[in-house]
């Protein structure tokens, strides 16, 4: 696998968890366990840190 399938699909993968913290911190009902503020702010880290490679990996196969 190269380096840039790689970078690609470690940031779909960012991508996809991300927004699948956010929809659950969303949709769940609070348990008492994990606070959704939590999810919500693990969530947006992981959807920006997926954004930024998938732009890096944008510039450079451009």
């Amino acid at each position: 696998m190269s380096r840039q399938s790689l970078q690609l699909l470690c940031a779909v993968t960012l991508m996809v968890l991300g927004a699948a913290l956010l929809l659950g911190a969303f949709l769940t009902p609070p348990s008492g366990e994990i606070d959704s503020s939590v999810l919500v702010a693990f969530g947006e880290i992981l959807t920006f840190a997926g954004a930024v490679f998938g732009i890096d990996y944008k510039y450079k196969n451009k």
